[in-house]
C-alpha cells in the first residue's frame, strides 16, 4: 500500500509541476508538441519516401522505366525528403524560437497566435501535421487532403435534339420535327478510377432525370386505342402536339482517356482538365410520367387536351456514348426499349446534344 501511496503522490507532484510551469510560460505545452514534431517529421519523411520508391519499383516491374531510370528517381526522391526533412525542422524551429520570445501571449487548441492555430487531428496536409498528430500551421491549411482520392464526383447537365426511331422507315421520314423536339437531362454522377497506378480507365455512374420531348408535325396526334398507339390527323388545325416522356436513369460508363497526375509530398491527383475522354455505356431506369398536349382553336375558342395514358413502356434502357474534351461533351443516346409497349410497330427515342460536367 505504500508504494502505490508513493506513486500515486509522484503523479501528483509531476503534474503539478507541469501545471505551474505552464501558468508561468502559457506556451510550454506548445513548445513541447513542436520538440516532439521533430521525430514524427523525420519518420513521416522516411514514410513518404518508402511510398515513393515502392511506386519507382512497381513502374519498374512494369517495364515502363529502365533500371537507370529507376535509380536516378529513387536518388531524386532521397534527396528531396532529405531536403523536406532539414526545411520542416528548421520551421519548427523558428515557432520554437517565437513562442519562447512572446511568452505573455496565451492560446489555448484552436487558439490564435500570429496566423497559426492549434488544433488536434489527422490528415497529412501540411508541413506540420501527421497522422493522428496535433496540427500547428496556417489556419488554411487546418482541413487535410486525402491522399490519394479515386472517387470524384460532380453534377451531369446535358441538352439537345430528340426524336424517335421508327421501324420500317428512315428517320428523314419521321413523324416528329427534327428541330422542335428536344431532351434535357440532369443529374449527379461519380468517377472511379479503376486500376491502383494507372488513371486510363475509369468508371463513371450516377443518377439522372431525363426529358424527352417529341414535336408532332403536320397537324397529327397520338391517340391509343385497345393498347395500340397511332397517329392520326386532327380536324383542326393544331398550334401545339407536343408528346414528353419523363425518366428517372442510372447511366454506368467506361470512361478512357489521358489524364495528369499530380504528386505532392503529401497527396496526389489525377486530373483530366483539357484532355480528351471517350465514355461507352448505358443507362437503365424506369418512367416516370408521360404526356401529350395539343393546343388548337374551335370556333374561335382555344382549346387545350392533356392525355397522360398512352401505353408507354414503363422500363426504360438503352445505350448512351459521349466524347469529351474538359467538361464540355458531345453526348448521345439510344433507348433500347421501345418508346410505347406491345406494339406492331416500335418506335424506339434517340437523341444528340452536348453534355456538360459541372464539377
Amino acid at each position: 500500500m505504500k508504494t502505490v501511496t508513493q506513486y500515486v503522490i509522484g503523479i501528483i507532484l509531476v503534474c503539478a509541476t507541469q501545471f505551474l510551469t505552464a501558468q508561468e510560460n502559457p506556451n510550454v505545452l506548445k513548445i513541447e508538441f513542436l520538440e516532439n514534431k521533430k521525430e514524427q517529421v523525420q519518420n513521416q519523411e522516411k514514410e513518404f519516401l518508402k511510398e515513393s520508391v515502392a511506386s519507382i519499383n512497381a513502374k519498374l516491374d512494369a517495364g515502363e522505366i529502365t533500371s537507370e531510370e529507376a535509380d536516378a528517381l529513387k536518388q531524386t526522391e532521397a534527396e528531396k525528403h532529405a531536403l523536406n526533412i532539414e526545411n520542416r525542422i528548421a520551421i519548427l524551429d523558428n515557432k520554437i524560437a517565437l513562442l519562447e520570445r512572446n511568452e505573455e501571449v496565451t492560446s489555448d487548441v484552436g487558439a490564435n497566435l500570429d496566423g497559426l492555430i492549434i488544433s488536434i487531428g489527422k490528415g497529412e496536409d501540411s508541413d506540420e501535421f501527421d497522422k493522428g498528430g496535433i496540427y500547428i500551421g496556417p489556419k488554411d491549411k487546418a482541413i487535410p487532403k486525402i491522399y490519394d482520392r479515386r472517387t470524384t464526383s460532380d453534377m451531369v447537365f446535358a441538352i439537345g435534339f430528340n426524336n424517335a426511331i421508327i421501324e420500317g422507315q428512315s428517320l428523314s421520314d419521321s413523324p416528329y420535327k427534327l428541330g422542335g423536339s428536344g431532351f434535357v437531362e440532369l443529374g449527379w454522377a461519380w468517377k472511379t478510377r479503376l486500376f491502383k497506378n494507372t488513371n486510363a480507365v475509369r468508371l463513371k455512374y450516377g443518377l439522372s432525370v431525363q426529358w424527352n420531348k417529341l414535336d408532332v408535325k403536320d397537324d397529327q396526334f397520338l391517340t391509343e386505342n385497345n393498347d395500340v398507339v397511332s397517329l392520326e390527323t386532327s380536324a383542326f388545325k393544331l398550334n401545339k402536339s407536343k408528346f414528353r416522356t419523363t425518366n428517372l436513369v442510372v447511366p454506368i460508363h467506361f470512361e478512357f482517356g489521358s489524364s495528369k497526375k499530380i504528386e505532392r509530398d503529401t497527396y496526389f491527383r489525377y486530373s483530366t482538365y483539357n484532355k480528351f475522354k471517350i465514355g461507352v455505356g448505358g443507362y437503365a431506369g424506369v418512367n416516370l410520367s408521360s404526356m401529350h398536349k395539343i393546343k388548337y382553336k374551335q370556333d374561335g375558342d382555344r382549346e387545350k387536351d392533356k392525355e397522360t395514358n398512352l401505353n408507354t413502356n414503363p422500363f426504360v434502357y438503352g445505350l448512351s456514348s459521349y466524347i469529351s474534351f474538359g467538361n464540355v461533351a458531345v453526348y448521345a443516346k439510344y433507348d433500347l426499349s421501345p418508346l410505347f409497349k406491345d406494339q406492331a410497330i416500335d418506335q424506339n427515342n434517340i437523341s444528340l446534344g452536348l453534355r456538360f460536367d459541372l464539377d
